[in-house]
């Protein structure tokens, strides 16, 4: 009796359109790629900004203006959310995920919704003043149960949300790191919120544009430095088994289902 011909592997033609995750040798090198695809690169971070951009350009250029059709309110609400969909419309035509705009889009419509409701301009800037003061406490918290925020950001990336907590050493890493990231997010926390209290509208732009994406790039460049000084091998840790999947034995039979 004859054996079985093995079946001839099929690719998956979904395989041919997604991007090769790249390969490390070093723990610190992954985690230092995927801290920067999480949070969109330069690109994705200049897009969560434009939007506040335009609607502090546009308020500096009509609030002392009369005779507009709308109020400076509603033109620099208008702008903010133009610039949004303009973003967004870009990434869809580029065939580009349009995660990272969605991150703008939606915080800056919750902003217009109370803006608008309100009718003070400064109420734009409240719910990124709140949502950064959140994370600083959250950032804050988790390093103090020895589970930082980082830690999760790493572990969604491979699949696996909670495995790295058993690592000591990648807990104590993400612990620096989430320390790190906590920086930007204090700093606009404390800065904002005086501005806002004091209806400083113009400075509350000019602080939402330079304490954003700017110091987050900082904060990267400090994550960079850090390291860049660790040279821990990924065989062996607790990240190999999900960044880096063992291809399965070859057989000459279907897996099972």
């Amino acid at each position: 009796m004859t054996e079985p011909m093995p079946r001839p592997e099929v690719a998956d033609p979904r395989s041919a359109e997604r991007p090769a995750e790249p390969q490390f040798d070093y723990v610190e090198e992954f985690v230092r790629y995927q801290l920067s695809k999480s949070l969109g690169g330069p690109r994705g971070m200049l897009e969560s900004a434009l939007p506040f951009i335009a609607f502090t350009v546009v308020w500096v250029v009509s609030r002392d203006r009369t005779g507009l059709p709308l109020s400076p309110l509603y033109l620099s609400l208008g702008a903010a959310l133009a610039t949004a969909v303009v973003l967004g419309l870009i990434r869809l035509v580029q065939r580009q995920s349009v995660r990272f705009v969605l991150q703008a889009i939606f915080p800056t419509a919750i902003a217009a919704i109370i803006a608008a409701r309100t009718g003070r301009a400064e109420d734009v800037f409240l719910p990124g003043i709140l949502y950064n003061g959140f994370l600083a406490l959250i950032s804050a918290f988790t390093i103090a149960i020895r589970k930082p925020l980082v830690g999760f950001i790493i572990g969604a990336a491979i699949g696996d949300p909670t495995g790295w907590m058993s690592d000591r050493g990648l807990v104590k890493m993400t612990s620096k790191l989430t320390a790190v990231l906590a920086v930007p997010y204090v700093t606009r926390f404390v800065i904002q919120l005086p501005l806002f209290l004091t209806g400083h509208i113009v400075l509350l732009g000019v602080a939402k544009v330079v304490l954003g994406w700017p110091l987050l790039l900082a904060a990267l460049f400090v994550i960079g430095l850090m390291l860049s000084k660790g040279r821990t091998p990924m065989e062996g840790s607790s990240l190999t088994s999900r960044s880096n999947p063992v291809a399965a034995p070859e057989s000459g039979h279907d897996p099972q289902p």
